[in-house]
């Protein structure tokens, strides 16, 4: 699906230059630091929901 990303002109700057540095497209540095966020996201949010069924009577007692 196609979409378009607006960036203020600092952010755009330093994209750019990322792209040349690593000798990649702006849009392939924003969909792999976009897919990074979601995957890390996920991570996180796993991480959370084990430690929560981990510590489920703790929880209780808390509450």
């Amino acid at each position: 699906m196609a979409m378009t990303l607006r960036l203020d002109d600092e952010d755009d700057r330093r994209l750019a230059a990322a792209a040349e540095r690593e000798g990649r497209s702006k849009q392939d540095l924003a969909q792999d630091a976009i897919k990074r966020y979601l995957d890390r996201a996920d991570s996180i949010r796993a991480m959370v929901e084990a430690n929560m069924e981990r510590h489920a009577d703790l929880m209780d007692r808390l509450a």
